[in-house]
């Protein structure tokens, strides 16, 4: 800390008062370094204050937080596609890979609910970019082609399961996915 500081004088309602004062207690710093961190942890992180940032951080908590995902290596990732498709049990694998898309519906049913909701939440997941083309059409960009077959199977399970019909085209390092509209 310098020697000479700047002082300031800051005025607090009783809520956020008592919980400066319980911080203190719990953290055993003084109010003045309590507010020193809070300031540089909200100078760190502004970009939190742009509500897609802060969609998509409370999203990245929710899916590592439950400990029912993992973050992995790129690489890694890719590895593990290429032994895949490699290896004499392939066709299980993708029969799994089928049954887990299918039991995500289910897992998932309150918080997914349009074919849209879904494409955000697997992009969240890195799995691809995601541009919305038009209210019904939407490209997925792949930085490998590899991820493409286990993103497409994925999305013709749950797509199917959530009763949404869906036309999905390949290119090269791209799906196309365009949501057909229900009948009502």
């Amino acid at each position: 800390m310098p020697r000479n500081p700047t002082r300031i004088t800051v005025a607090f309602d009783s809520a956020t008062a008592s919980l400066l004062e319980k911080i203190t207690k719990e953290t055993e710093l003084s109010q003045s370094e309590i507010m020193r961190r809070a300031l540089k942890f909200y100078s760190d992180n502004q970009a939190l204050t742009d509500p897609a940032t802060r969609k998509k951080a409370y999203a990245y908590m929710e899916l590592l937080l439950d400990g029912e995902h993992i973050i992995l290596d790129v690489d890694h990732w890719l590895l593990f596609l290429r032994l895949i498709e490699s290896t004499p049990e392939k066709e299980k694998f993708w029969n799994e890979h089928r049954e887990v898309a299918r039991a995500h519906k289910d897992q998932l049913k309150t918080k997914v609910l349009s074919a849209e909701e879904l494409l955000t939440r697997l992009e969240t997941c890195n799995f691809y970019r995601l541009t919305k083309n038009s209210e019904r059409d939407y490209t997925l960009i792949f930085g490998s082609e590899l991820p493409k077959k286990f993103v497409r199977v994925f999305l013709e399970e749950f797509f199917s399961a959530m009763a949404i019909k869906a036309e999905i085209k390949e290119n090269f390092t791209k799906l196309n996915v365009t949501v057909k509209p229900t009948p009502r």
